[in-house]
């Protein structure tokens, strides 16, 4: 028993060891998954704190994700290892975030949506691991930079929707926000809070299979060479 906790202690070691020597824009890919767990743990907790803390844990993911290519173009320290890692971190980013909302009953997100966007995401990332083989570099284009930004206002939203739920359910109900509002202001509250998730998912599964469309239109040719 001693011997296995040994070995788990030298193990943790030696992967703090690997990333102390990482550069920065490593540290920070490693960082964004590392934040991962985090944030799915205080998603699935029906509180307005941990909820701003899931929404202040993905802010702080996505901007490692904004920054960590941008220190290694700048100082010139691109490696094999932020070119493999960075891209799956940000799949994995907003893989967790969408399959959370998934299993969140009050934001009524069906699944097809994710799985529509998940399988774009990681399919496009085949594509780019056949290219590389080809010795070929697939950049990035308009509709796909399109399709990230509106995913992470997809997200960042909806967690939005998510703490405002929650205070509701503290104070009570609707009718306890809405002090002096009449019907009116209720079924806008109403669809903000119900409707404004489905429909920006559906927008962003549709923006996410179009990019991913317009990715394989534009290099068919790596399939011609594939054997």
């Amino acid at each position: 028993m001693l011997k296995k906790i040994w070995l788990i202690i030298n193990f943790v070691k030696n992967v703090f060891k690997t990333i102390k020597a990482m550069n920065l824009a490593n540290k920070l890919t490693i960082i964004r998954i590392i934040l991962l767990p985090l944030f799915m743990l205080f998603m699935f907790y029906d509180n307005m704190y941990t909820r701003i803390f899931s929404l202040f844990v993905f802010i702080v993911a996505a901007l490692t994700d904004l920054y960590d290519g941008r220190i290694a173009r700048r100082y010139n320290c691109v490696s094999n290892f932020g070119k493999f890692m960075d891209p799956l971190a940000d799949k994995l980013l907003v893989s967790a975030a969408f399959i959370s909302f998934v299993g969140l009953e009050e934001l009524r997100i069906p699944a097809w949506m994710v799985v529509f966007i998940i399988s774009r995401e990681f399919s496009i990332t085949g594509l780019r691991t056949i290219a590389v083989s080809q010795g070929k570099i697939i950049s990035a284009s308009i509709s796909g930079k399109f399709k990230t930004t509106s995913q992470i206002i997809t997200i960042i939203v909806i967690l939005l929707i998510l703490i405002v739920n929650a205070w509701i359910n503290r104070v009570g109900n609707i009718e306890n926000v809405l002090f002096n509002s009449g019907g009116l202001s209720k079924y806008y509250l109403d669809l903000f809070l119900k409707k404004i998730p489905y429909w920006l998912m559906f927008i962003t599964a549709g923006i996410t299979v179009f990019s991913g469309l317009v990715y394989i239109a534009r290099n068919k040719d790596i399939f011609k060479n594939t054997e």
